[in-house]
C-alpha cells in the first residue's frame, strides 16, 4: 500500500471546468516523486487537492490507507501532509526564526526544539535567524518556506514549483536541500517546471497532459524515453 495514494480524482473550479479529469498518483514511502508537464496540465491542481485546499468532485485521496480527500487543510496537516506553494510561502515581516515558530503552531511545546533542529538542517537559516525574511534571497525563501512545513514533522512533503524564479545556482542548491531532506526520511511529491532537474532527483514521476496521466515510470526511463526528451525536456 502506498504511502499517498490518489484514485481517479476529477478536481474542478466550477461543475463545467473540470481541471483534473480522472488522475491516479501515488508515493510510496522513502520516494522523491516529480510530476511535470505542460502549463494547464494540472499539476498544481493535483497538490493543492491533496492539500485540502481544493475539494475534489470524484475519485478518493488516501493517505496510510484513510481518506484525506475534501477534509480541512488543518486536520490533513496533522495527518502527516505539508504543502509549500510556490508564491506567498512566508510571512515577510517577520524574522526567520518567527516564521520557524508559525510553521511549529501544530504543536507548540514542541515548536522550540524543532526550530533548533531546522537551524541544524539548514545552516543558512541559522546564520540568518533575526533577519526579517524579506531580505533573504529567492534561494533562502524556498529554503524557508520548505524549513516552516517540515515543522509539522510530515510523511509527506508536497512542493509546488519550488525552483521558479531562481537563478541556477540557486536552484541547484535548492534541489541539493531537497534530496537531503527526502534522505532524512521524509517522501516527497515535487510539481517542477524544471523537467530535466525534476527527473535527475526523483525516484519516480508522473507526466499530466490536460489534466490526465500521460505517462509515469521511474524517473530515469522517462529521462531516457526520445519522445519525452523532444517534447518536455527540450532534447
Amino acid at each position: 500500500m502506498s504511502l499517498l495514494c490518489v484514485e481517479g480524482l476529477v478536481v474542478g473550479y466550477s461543475a463545467a471546468d473540470e481541471v483534473l479529469k480522472g488522475v491516479d498518483f501515488s508515493v510510496d514511502i522513502g520516494e522523491i516523486v516529480g510530476v511535470i508537464g505542460p502549463n494547464g496540465a494540472g499539476k498544481s491542481t493535483l497538490l493543492k487537492s491533496i492539500a485540502g485546499l481544493l475539494k475534489p468532485g470524484r475519485g478518493s485521496i488516501l493517505m496510510n490507507g484513510e481518506s484525506i480527500g475534501g477534509r480541512a487543510p488543518r486536520d490533513i496537516s496533522r495527518m502527516g501532509v505539508a504543502y509549500v506553494p510556490q508564491e506567498q510561502n512566508i510571512f515577510p515581516t517577520m524574522s526567520v526564526r518567527e516564521n520557524l515558530e508559525m510553521g511549529g503552531y501544530i504543536d507548540p511545546a514542541g515548536c522550540g526544539r524543532k526550530i533548533e533542529l531546522a537551524f541544524e538542517r539548514f545552516p543558512i537559516l541559522s546564520k540568518r535567524r533575526r533577519v526579517a525574511s524579506r531580505a533573504l534571497s529567492g534561494g533562502e525563501r524556498q529554503i524557508l518556506a520548505m524549513a516552516m512545513a517540515l515543522m509539522v514533522e510530515p510523511k509527506v512533503l508536497l512542493l509546488d514549483e519550488p525552483s521558479a524564479g531562481l537563478s541556477p545556482i540557486a536552484a541547484e542548491d535548492l534541489f541539493d536541500n531537497i534530496v537531503a531532506v527526502n534522505r532524512a526520511g521524509v517522501s516527497i511529491a515535487m510539481v517542477e517546471q524544471n523537467a530535466r532537474e525534476a527527473l535527475t532527483i526523483a525516484h519516480r514521476a508522473y507526466i499530466l497532459v490536460d489534466g490526465r496521466n500521460h505517462r509515469d515510470g521511474p524517473a530515469a526511463m522517462l529521462a531516457g524515453d526520445p519522445d519525452i526528451r523532444r517534447i518536455f525536456l527540450g532534447a
